[in-house]
């Protein structure tokens, strides 16, 4: 018996054009299905705003500032883009300690706040916070509503504790 060597016919030919761009789809889409349903392949931003503190602002008008911890637990990044309260006077401004070189501190206004998925933000009076004006003197222990806007998380009403600086 002699072996036939495979030579390319016009239906062989055929057959692979069909056959093997239809096998690549298939495992693509088997892979994709399980990495999804593995929770690999991401979802949407989960925010939660917690740990709400806000410093006692003494007399109407003064300046202050807010902070807040804010964690992503889902699959995509997201943006903390502005801050709101019906306690403040105009808009209350997300802003970032910096330090110059002689020792001297002082805050810079930024437009939003990287939130990465997975991960959260802490707000404290060394980076990241709020500023605000009061329109009433706070005292120790009082709630201070206040709105978060995020890119995909919309928006989040919560509360800030009034504390002082050093009360944790």
């Amino acid at each position: 018996m002699t072996a036939h060597p495979w030579r390319p016919t016009r239906r062989r030919l055929t057959d692979t054009v069909y056959v093997a761009p239809a096998t690549a789809c298939c495992l693509a889409l088997g892979g994709l299905t399980a990495w999804t349903a593995s929770g690999k392949a991401g979802g949407p931003a989960r925010i939660a705003v917690a740990e709400g503190r806000v410093l006692p602002a003494y007399g109407v008008g003064w300046d202050t500032a807010a902070f807040f911890r804010i964690t992503n637990t889902g699959g995509t990044d997201d943006r903390l883009l502005k801050v709101s309260s019906s306690a403040a006077v105009g808009t209350p401004a997300l802003s970032r300690h910096r330090m110059t070189r002689g020792a001297a501190a002082y805050g810079r206004k930024v437009a939003s706040a990287a939130v990465p998925a997975g991960g959260g933000i802490t707000m404290s009076p060394h980076g990241l916070d709020v500023r605000l004006r009061a329109k009433t003197e706070w005292r120790t222990g009082d709630l201070v509503p206040f709105t978060l806007y995020f890119e995909h998380g919309g928006r989040i009403d919560t509360r800030a504790k009034v504390a002082r600086a050093d009360s944790g």
